[in-house]
Order: C-alpha cells, then structure tokens, then sequence
C-alpha cells in the first residue's frame, strides 16, 4: 500500500496577474481582428461593464467576463507603470 501524507497539497493554475494580461491581449486581438477599435471597446466596457462591448468572437466576450473589472484596472494600471 503507498504512503499517503496527511499534508494538505497546494496546486495553483495561473496567477491573476498574468491571466488578467493573457485575457485582456486575447479580447484586444479578437476585437482588432473584427475591425473595433479595441482600445474604444475595452474603456466602453471597464466604464459600463456592458459585456456587449466586446464582441463574441473567439469567445472573447466569455474570457473577459471570468474576470472582475478592478482585476483587469489592476493589470493594465501594472503594466503601465512596469516601465516607469
């Protein structure tokens, strides 16, 4: 029979900073591959949080919804100021 350890394992998927940014580049080019302008769409949607904003395409509408809008500001305000 194996050894089972009685500590409790901890398993992480991704980090929200690099999840928020793989989701907001994925949104941009699904935006700017249907001809939006994405930058207009991707403000009209962290203002409103209109999900209507960002089109369907490639799912991108669902990815960026799996995500709270202060986690996107947050990433975006990091990636910014990353180079300041």
């Amino acid at each position: 029979m194996p050894n089972i350890s009685e500590d409790t394992m901890m398993f992480r998927v991704d980090n929200e900073e690099n999840n928020a940014a793989m989701v907001i580049n994925a949104v941009y080019q699904s935006l700017k591959t249907k001809g939006y302008n994405p930058i207009n769409q991707l403000v009209g949607y962290l203002l409103s949080g209109d999900p209507t904003y960002i089109t369907s395409y490639n799912n991108a509408r669902g990815l960026i919804r799996k995500l709270e809008r202060d986690e996107l500001l947050e990433e975006l305000v990091r990636a910014y100021l990353k180079d300041k």
